[in-house]
């Protein structure tokens, strides 16, 4: 067994989960209450002790390897399953200890490792992402504002929502940290009629962000570069950053946050737009270190804000979302499967059960294990804003009624 079977039938409250071990025997776990019925296979003796030992790491890679494989349910219903149970293994405090003490270490995201880190997961071939992420290629929380929202509709009201936090007005300059595909610095320079300066580490979503920009004709509003957010040297009026944080390393707060505050004009207004952890400080998973994001980490708000107040900023604003991710990550997961034959003809079988098991760990991860979405205004003075919310709610009622001009040209 890759767990010892009197450990998992206490730990299993909700569902069922059968293990089918190495040796052919099955091993049936029934909790109290109604849950996802899943059957998994372990397919050899080896796959078996490594995820003994260390199930964190070696459980993604048995899935990726065909090692493991869900015989009823599917991958989704089996980490469903098991992240609800909170499992433990032998060497789980032993571990979390060692990854505790390596995290200075995993996260130091200095110029040129942070390059490579951004390679690794951005730089994949650009069809990967038109099978799964919305038209304007947005790979960050949706804003689900309204029950039966699909993709499209929750992304541009994230967007939305991002604008009115800014308070924007037409003509100022906006540094967007962390630009992706450019889908955001496009819709504010159209929207909003700002001019923007997207930077990047990313080969590839530099280049198909200027080539966005030219089609839309804002090759003069929007600056695309590539360049580290350490090495930016204007000031600007609004700084935006949506997604980036988590690949900064808890080592370099200071200096992010010191930077921010060097790069906004005394008036200026910032917004950081950011993964979190509402359970505190941890580690990141050993295999999303490993395969997906290598240097990433997941903030607590409590490592965030520390540094914030130590670069002299003030926190105007603070909003968390909650499950808004989960859906995102579910829909980003739904399309993925239906387009999968699409993604293996791009990559091979072994990648395809890589993201599956990405995909479907991010959603439970934010249902099940603590995590969320923070975003939080900052500014160099009190007085930067209205003392009331009311303005953002009037410049998202203003955007909505606009007819605000679309971006989402599919990216490519």
């Amino acid at each position: 067994m890759f767990l010892p079977g009197k450990l998992l039938k206490h730990l299993i409250r909700e569902g069922r989960l059968t293990v089918i071990d190495a040796g052919g025997q099955r091993h049936v776990y029934a909790g109290a209450s109604p849950g996802p019925s899943v059957t998994i296979r372990i397919r050899d003796r080896a796959a078996q002790r490594r995820l003994f030992l260390d199930p964190e790491l070696r459980l993604g890679e048995a899935y990726m390897d065909g090692a493991l494989t869900v015989e009823e349910g599917s991958v989704y219903d089996f980490l469903d399953l098991v992240t609800r149970a909170k499992l433990d293994f032998p060497l789980k405090k032993f571990l979390k200890r060692v990854r505790r003490t390596m995290r200075p270490f995993q996260t130091r995201n200095r110029t040129k490792s942070a390059r490579q880190n951004v390679a690794h997961h951005y730089d994949l071939d650009a069809g990967l992402y038109d099978l799964f992420l919305d038209s304007d290629r947005q790979y960050s929380c949706a804003y689900f504002g309204a029950p039966g929202d699909d993709l499209e509709t929750a992304q541009l009201k994230k967007k939305r929502h991002l604008a009115s936090k800014l308070m924007l007005e037409a003509d100022q300059s906006v540094l967007d940290i962390g630009c992706g595909w450019g889908g955001l610095a496009l819709y504010l320079a159209q929207a909003c009629g700002v001019r923007v300066d997207g930077i990047t580490l990313s080969e590839e979503q530099i280049k198909i962000a200027r080539q966005r920009a030219d089609r839309a004709g804002l090759e003069s509003q929007v600056n695309f570069r590539l360049e580290d957010y350490r090495q930016t040297r204007a000031g600007y009026d609004r700084i935006v950053s949506v997604g980036m944080f988590e690949h900064v390393g808890p080592g370099n707060y200071d200096e992010y946050f010191e930077q921010v505050a060097r790069l906004m004009k005394d008036d200026g207004v910032a917004l950081i737009h950011s993964i979190g952890r509402g359970n505190g400080p941890g580690s990141t998973s050993p295999w999303l270190r490993k395969y997906i994001f290598p240097g990433g980490y997941i903030p607590a708000l409590s490592e965030v804000i520390p540094s914030i107040e130590r670069a002299g900023l003030w926190v105007t604003d603070v909003e968390i979302l909650r499950l808004h991710y989960a859906e995102t990550c579910r829909a980003w997961r739904e399309r993925f499967m239906a387009n999968r034959d699409k993604a293996l003809e791009i990559y091979d079988e072994r990648f395809c059960r890589m993201w599956e098991f990405y995909l479907a760990g991010a959603e439970v991860a934010f249902r099940n294990g603590g995590q969320m979405v923070f975003q939080i205004q900052l500014a160099k003075r009190g007085n930067a804003l209205p003392i009331t919310r009311d303005y953002m709610f009037e410049a998202e009622r203003r955007l909505a009624g606009s007819g605000e001009a679309e971006t989402m040209d599919g990216g490519g």
